[in-house]
């Protein structure tokens, strides 16, 4: 039995706003304005078969050992170029499949990796990623596990490569990635999670700062160390640098004298800032390269007005809403009296409240918080309209002069879906607000969860001079909310210019920034193309509360370049790399508003920067060629954007006393009808039919614990021809959950909800919902309907109409399983038995039957299956055109993959139970 062991590294950076913000990767990654760098250092040990790490801390069975970790980070002007190697050893006597998964920052470029197998280096190379994608589109073909680089929580990119070690063999795995920090409300943090799970012979963090402008403070925390070892952490600080050094020994490591269990299971939190003060700021200069710094203390405050643009429709119902309300409540009592602020509220209509824009005053805010607490979902969702009646309520306000002359104006946006009532039309939306706007106010967009297409907001954001963010659903919500307010809540400057020697400076980064908000910093970059020039001057000219302000900074160049050089710390020419990568960021975001012309010249410039300097942008991928007793297998280092996510991604929960991570269940069912279940952790999928007759009904879940039940009736075509395959789809879903007295009916006319005495009936032919103490309904029109049950469960039923007067084809219904972290090891039935997790193996794989098709042999479940590689759909995002899902199609109804045959999953009525 092959056995996998995973080496995870988990690196992420919060996130901080200045001129121009995103949340997750998109093809503008600068947009994720960053301020600390966040390694977390995992190890699970598993197999194909069954988890080989039994109790925390102990060494794998597997035979595969880390016997040394290290991440070496060095951070030069806020630049951060980081190192992770992994030596791993096969102490077994067969050979072992070892993985190596990192998680990294969504803004970081990947620059390098390499692998070391008995004394040969097998190097990534940075292609166009067309080139490369033919390579990984043709492993895939081939049955292979390509890796890509896929979205992994809210701001990190997962990165995946395996590679076979024989018999007392060693692998070397390094990766190297560069990243610029971001300042966030005042401070860098670097937050490392320590959670090995065994004890590692060499395990090391060193972080190396270096910071010409003077490090104002630098602090660590490491909460999991007991008192007595918190000595172990070494750190030293003087005026320009900063070193934090974290190497326990083995001793150290556990957590009794005679055990293998590790201490090492938390996080590890680095703050520092830089030395500043009312001016121009700092200049470095290497290699002919500046970077200039800017970011002034000592400033006063510049007052603004805020319209705040609140989606209230059906599809907000329930956390949602109340989540909302919640912040909104915290943000009103945190505006400065000095800030003007307005509250539009929209469905299908709007409403603003009390027609006018007030200032912040005790009484007006207290007023306005009475009327947020009644804010409750209703209605469909129309975005257009009152968008633009906010810039008119701006545009009124400034021509009364009701607002400070020098003040920000800006229009946060905060919705849950595409727009469906009104002008639907995103493109036509876009036009219309930036026609309005006409560069005078700043746009926020915040997409709260996944039913809105967050690039629709993205562009309309950018388009204004501003910025996007998505909001996850989840426990913290409200803070991301505020969050994202503290971010805007302090303009100190406005229209900022940075101005250089003309004829001396080429290839300038954007150096023209609409505000400067408390606690970011502005960073700009560029080539120095005189080679006689002996100073340069930087020049800062801007507006403040009361006044213009000028502010002025000349280096000598050889006086500069000669100190940064000396310093043990510099990683060559860090400033040529800032430069490059800051323009990468910058000319990917332009292309996103860009017209075709200018969007094919953008396209050049970004892939030629990325080429040149070997990264991993959206643009570009890294190919590693795995050795020859790997078959030649190619892997695929990919950045996807955020329309490509999926909402099955690591969600958080929250329980009493703690909360973590975990990623839900994939499984489905739709069409005629095509069983969908993910396995090996998510990394592959099985599927496969059912052939049923019309009027069956077939349990999907059963659960006896939480006395939960999910059936569907099956449902034929029009027209059913003698002696020929009838095809099948489910027509309706029985939901039953006694605990909570609850049962849903779902069919392609009505959702009807009976709870306790209570019926209530929703047509599809309109955006609703329903909320209750234990469970929750939302309906979008014509489209799908998402039922949670409290804590328990969360399902998307998909409608799918066909046309009317099809002589054949009748609408039908698709069942999604998003999360059943609740049920207990007792569920079953067809999709029930799944919601577990599955482990397979895959090997043998070689042209199939079907031509174009790849067969395998698989081993699932204690049986040898043939299976074929194929697609199914899953029309959660796109119910008309589906997304396709490769998987392995198992054959003659699943056999030897469900349990027993499916006659075994009939019952008799759609709220019956499987085993009653």
């Amino acid at each position: 039995m092959k056995a996998m062991l995973s080496f995870v590294l988990l690196i992420s950076i919060p996130a901080l706003i200045s001129s121009d913000f995103i949340i997750t990767e998109s093809e503008h990654q600068k947009n994720e304005y960053v301020n600390s760098l966040s390694n977390v250092l995992e190890l699970t040990g598993r197999t194909l078969k069954k988890r080989s790490i039994g109790e925390h801390g102990k060494k794998p069975e597997s035979g595969l050992e880390i016997y040394s970790m290290k991440v070496d980070c060095k951070v030069t002007s806020r630049f951060a170029h980081n190192m992770v190697i992994n030596r791993v050893v096969n102490r077994a006597n067969e050979s072992k499949e070892a993985f190596f998964e990192i998680e990294l920052p969504k803004t970081a470029f990947i620059t390098n990796f390499s692998m070391t197998l008995d004394g040969v280096t097998y190097v990534g190379v940075v292609k166009e990623k067309e080139v490369a994608q033919q390579q990984y589109q043709k492993a895939v073909s081939r049955g292979q596990t390509a890796g890509l680089v896929k979205a992994s929580g809210r701001k990190m990119e997962k990165f995946k490569v395996s590679v076979n070690i024989g018999p007392t063999k060693k692998v070397t795995f390094e990766l190297t990635y560069e990243e610029l920090l971001k300042r966030h409300l005042g401070k860098y943090e670097i937050q490392i999670r320590v959670k090995p799970k065994q004890l590692v012979k060499h395990f090391q963090i060193d972080v190396h700062i270096f910071e010409p402008q003077g490090i104002a403070f630098l602090d660590f925390d490491a909460k999991f160390l007991p008192n007595n070892l918190t000595s172990i952490v070494k750190k030293t600080l003087s005026a320009t640098r900063g070193h934090v050094s974290f190497k326990p020994t083995l001793e150290q490591q556990r957590k009794c004298p005679d055990c293998d269990e590790t201490v090492l299971d938390g996080d590890f939190i680095i703050k520092y800032d830089v030395n500043r003060d009312l001016s121009a700021g700092t200049v470095q200069i290497v290699n002919g390269y500046f970077v200039h710094h800017f970011a002034p203390a000592n400033l006063t405050r510049i007052p603004k007005n805020v319209i705040f643009v609140i989606d209230h429709s059906g599809s907000m119902s329930g956390t949602k809403m109340r989540q909302t309300n919640e912040a909104l409540l915290k943000i009103l009592d945190d505006m400065n009296t000095k800030d003007h602020f307005a509250i539009i509220i929209f469905d299908d209509t709007s409403e603003t409240w009390k027609n006018s824009i007030f200032q912040a005053t005790p009484n007006n805010v207290a007023e306005a918080k009475v009327f947020v607490r009644t804010i409750s979902a209703r209605g469909g969702t129309d975005i257009n309209a009152p968008m633009l009646k906010a810039v008119r309520l701006l545009d009124k306000s400034h021509q009364d002069k009701l607002l400070p002359e020098r003040s920000v104006s800006m229009i946060i946006l905060l919705t849950d879906g595409d727009p469906n009532s009104g002008e639907s039309n995103p493109t036509k939306i876009q036009e219309n607000v930036k026609s309005a706007v006409n560069g005078r106010y700043n746009v926020y967009c915040l997409g709260f969860g996944y039913d809105v297409k967050y690039s629709f907001l993205e562009k309309m954001s950018l388009d204004n001079d501003g910025v996007a963010r998505r909001i996850y659903e989840d426990s913290d919500a409200p803070l991301q909310l505020q969050g994202f307010y503290d971010e805007v809540a302090n303009p100190l400057l406005l229209d900022i210019e940075l101005h250089y020697p003309e004829n001396a400076i080429s290839e300038l980064t954007q150096a023209n920034f609409r505000q400067y908000y408390d606690g970011s910093e502005i960073v700009v970059a560029g080539k120095i193309s005189d080679d006689d020039l002996q100073s340069l001057i930087a020049e800062v000219f801007a507006q403040t509360a009361n006044e213009n302000l000028t502010l002025k900074a000349e280096v000598q160049v050889s006086e500069v370049e000669n100190i940064t050089q000396q310093q043990l710390y510099i990683f060559g020419d860090f400033t040529e790399r800032l430069w490059a990568y800051l323009t990468i960021q910058q000319l990917l975001e332009k292309r996103v508003s860009a017209e075709t012309n200018e969007k094919k010249n953008l396209t050049d410039r970004i892939l030629e920067l990325s080429l040149k300097y070997s990264f991993v942008t959206p643009l570009t991928s890294m190919v590693v060629t795995k050795p020859e007793e790997n078959k030649n297998d190619s892997f695929v280092a990919d950045k996807p954007s955020e329309d490509e996510k999926v909402p099955i991604q690591q969600r958080q929960y929250s329980y009493p006393g703690h909360a973590y991570s975990r990623r839900p269940s994939f499984t489905y069912v739709d069409s005629d009808p095509h069983f969908v279940i993910s396995i090996n952790d998510h990394s592959d999928a099985i599927c496969f039919n059912i052939d049923g007759k019309p009027g069956a009904i077939l349990n999907l879940v059963t659960d006896p614990y939480t006395d939960f039940v999910v059936n569907g009736e099956l449902i034929g075509e029009k027209k059913i021809e003698i002696n020929k395959k009838v095809n099948t789809y489910f027509g309706k879903f029985g939901i039953v959950n006694n605990k909570m007295d609850v049962k849903v009916e779902v069919s392609t006319k009505t959702i009807t909800v009976f709870h306790g005495e209570d019926k209530i009936v929703f047509p599809w032919s309109a955006t609703a919902s329903l909320t209750k103490e234990s469970f929750s309904i939302s309906i979008i029109k014509e489209r799908n309907l998402t039922l949670t049950m409290g804590d328990d469960a969360t399902f998307v039923i998909v409608l799918h109409r066909v046309w009317k007067n099809h002589p054949l084809h009748r609408d039908f219904l698709g069942f999604y399983t998003l999360d059943s972290h609740r049920f207990s090891n007792m569920t079953h039935g067809l999709l029930g038995q799944f919601y577990h997790e599955i482990s397979a193996e895959v090997y043998n794989i070689h042209p199939g039957l079907d031509e174009g098709k790849s067969d395998a042999t698989m081993i699932v479940k204690g049986h040898k299956l043939r299976v074929t590689r194929g697609y199914q759909k899953d029309y959660r995002f796109d119910p008309k055109r589906g997304t396709n899902v490769p998987c392995w199609f198992v054959h003659y109804n699943g056999k030897g993959f469900i349990d027993g045959s499916p006659t075994d999953y009939v019952v008799s009525s759609l709220f019956d139970y499987l085993y009653s």
